[in-house]
């Protein structure tokens, strides 16, 4: 069904429910997978880089482990994913990767916000909907570490 997932993660509890769904599924259907981390472009990170040289290097730096650390368990499944790092705006960032690598699913996370910030940020997930041609799942299911070890074994 699907033969090409990208899976966006980035290392956050949704993050992490995203990689965990999406690997399942993905080996369920033996579809390449393609993993993405967005870091992302806020005025707050220039702020920060403004008062601490190096600021945004090392927030890359967090995001690079934290997105070698989804590739290691990928990989333990049985995947050979590429893995990529991008600055930017998240739903920006997923869409473009989704064309360029050809997905037909896109995995991301989905983190509750209040009203207001919903407001202020716009929103997200209409902008991702709206900006690929494939389809989008948002994955809520937790799948504890334990379920999570037992599934990748048992899925083929």
């Amino acid at each position: 069904m699907y033969k090409r997932i990208l899976l966006a993660f980035d290392g956050s509890v949704e993050g992490r429910t995203a990689l965990r769904e999406g690997a399942l599924l993905a080996k369920s259907c033996g579809a390449q997978v393609h993993l993405l981390s967005v870091v992302s472009e806020t005025g707050g990170m220039a702020i920060g880089e403004g008062a601490f040289a190096g600021a945004v290097a090392l927030h890359q730096d967090r995001y690079r482990e934290v997105l070698e650390e989804g590739a290691a368990r990928l990989r333990a499944m049985g995947f050979n994913p590429t893995a990529e790092l991008v600055v930017g705006d998240p739903a920006q960032a997923i869409g473009e990767a989704a064309r360029r690598v050809g997905a037909d699913l896109v995995v991301v996370g989905h983190r509750r916000q209040s009203l207001l910030a919903r407001w202020w940020a716009g929103s997200t997930g209409a902008y991702l909907v709206d900006s690929v041609d494939c389809s989008v799942l948002i994955a809520r299911t937790v799948i504890s570490d334990e379920l999570f070890e037992r599934s990748a074994d048992v899925v083929s």
